[in-house]
């Protein structure tokens, strides 16, 4: 049985890329986000598409101190010599709750929209909206892309990412009903969460009409670059060893060890 796979093969004079010479048809003529289409859909993006691809990358990178941000510095703390474990320890925790609701925002806007016409009237996505809101509240299903720890009277970037997809031609039926999800919910429950930036990014994936594998995808690929950002700060001005003396103080019972060491 033979193992392969599309994406790419080597021989002992050419590696070939969805079928280009990675040597002699790649380097120097693809940027990369050139590459990242090429490999996932074999074939460059659009201009529009590829304005849109580069600024999610930009939207994942960092947001500050973050758990992923803190995970990539405490694992360096314990393990300097391994860039690659503090990175990917950075990235393991992208799921539900961080950078990987892009990919539920995407799948769950995709479902509720699919009767819906992209001509539809406010009222019919409205009425749509609800619907999500109801079969979420009745399944106990979270509704991602909703409310936000620090930015809870509305998230900077929503309105932000809603005028680069209107120029760039991707503002659709998904953006439509993930803007409408707040208010169903405030009318269902009388409690009102604003559209934060996963929701926002899982919109464009949508109505870009990518699938949410890819979504979260870009996003980890983002992050990665403002992990390496983390890791460099980290080997130059440690926080990690603070961090974690902090956690320590915190702990009356190690009030004693802190005094005497």
């Amino acid at each position: 049985m033979a193992v392969k796979t599309e994406i790419g093969y080597t021989t002992p004079d050419v590696i070939t890329v969805r079928g280009k010479n990675l040597s002699t048809e790649i380097f120097g003529k693809f940027d990369f986000v050139d590459m990242i289409y090429w490999l996932n859909f074999s074939r460059m993006p659009e201009p529009r598409e590829k304005a849109m691809a580069n600024l999610i990358l930009v939207a994942a990178a960092d947001h500050g101190l973050t758990p992923s941000a803190l995970s990539a510095r405490l694992t360096f703390l314990g393990a300097p010599e391994s860039v690659q474990g503090a990175i990917a320890s950075g990235l393991l925790g992208a799921g539900s709750r961080f950078l990987g609701t892009v990919q539920n925002v995407a799948e769950m806007l995709k479902k509720g929209a699919e009767d819906l016409e992209t001509s539809a009237d406010d009222a019919t996505v409205a009425a749509c909206a609800l619907r999500l809101v109801r079969t979420h509240r009745e399944t106990r299903t979270p509704i991602s892309g909703l409310g936000h720890n620090i930015h809870v009277h509305g998230d900077p970037r929503v309105p932000v990412l809603r005028d680069l997809s209107e120029q760039h031609g991707f503002y659709g039926k998904h953006w439509r009903l993930a803007l409408a999800i707040p208010g169903a919910l405030e009318q269902e429950v009388g409690k009102r969460l604003p559209l934060n930036g996963a929701g926002a990014l899982g919109a464009i994936i949508a109505d870009m009409g990518l699938d949410g594998i890819f979504g979260r995808g870009l996003m980890l690929v983002g992050r990665a670059a403002g992990l390496v950002a983390h890791v460099r700060e980290e080997a130059e001005h440690p926080t990690g060893q603070e961090l974690w003396d902090l956690v320590l103080d915190q702990d009356p019972r190690n009030v004693k060890a802190n005094r005497t060491k």
